[in-house]
C-alpha cells in the first residue's frame, strides 16, 4: 500500500488536511482524534505503513511506546483525568487499516466502559489449557 492510498499514512506523514498534530519525530506522529471520546483523545501512528502490531519493527515499536509515555504524562498534566486508556484494535477492528494506538483521558462516570462480551465462551474455566496453548506456541 502506498502513502497516498492509506489514510493512516496520510495522517502520520502530515498529508491529510486539517490535522491537529501534537507530537512528531522521524518515526511516529501523535494527532488529536477527529471523533474524540473525551477531550485530548490522541492517536499515535507510525509514519511507515504497518497494519498490525506484529509487523512493526522494534525501533518503531519503541518510538510508539516512548510517544505514549510522553503524551500520557502531558494529558495528565493538562486535563487531570482519573486515568488514561491506552488501546489499539487489530484485524477487522482496525478501522484505518494502519496501526494506531489510542490514548484516551478517562474520568470516573464518563460512561466509556470496557464491555462484557455479548457471547461469553467460558474462557475463565480453561485458563490452564489456554496457558499451555500459548506456551507451546511460544516454544515452537
Amino acid at each position: 500500500m502506498t502513502v497516498i492510498e492509506c489514510l493512516g499514512c496520510r495522517i502520520a506523514n502530515g498529508i491529510e488536511p486539517d490535522l491537529n498534530i501534537v507530537y512528531e519525530n522521524e518515526l511516529v506522529t501523535g494527532v488529536l482524534d477527529i471523533a474524540p471520546f473525551n477531550e485530548g483523545h490522541l492517536l499515535i501512528l507510525p509514519k511507515r505503513h504497518y497494519k498490525e502490531i506484529d509487523e512493526i519493527d522494534s525501533e518503531t515499536a519503541y518510538a510508539i511506546m516512548d510517544a505514549s509515555k510522553i503524551l500520557s504524562k502531558t494529558l495528565k498534566d493538562v486535563f487531570q483525568p482519573d486515568g488514561i486508556r491506552v488501546c489499539q484494535d487489530g484485524g477487522k477492528f482496525n478501522d484505518l487499516d494502519h496501526y494506531h494506538m489510542h490514548l484516551i483521558p478517562r474520568y470516573e462516570g464518563d460512561g466509556f466502559t470496557w464491555g462484557e462480551p455479548l457471547h461469553p465462551d467460558g474462557a475463565e474455566k480453561r485458563l490452564s489449557q489456554t496457558r499451555e496453548k500459548i506456551i507451546n506456541a511460544l516454544n515452537g
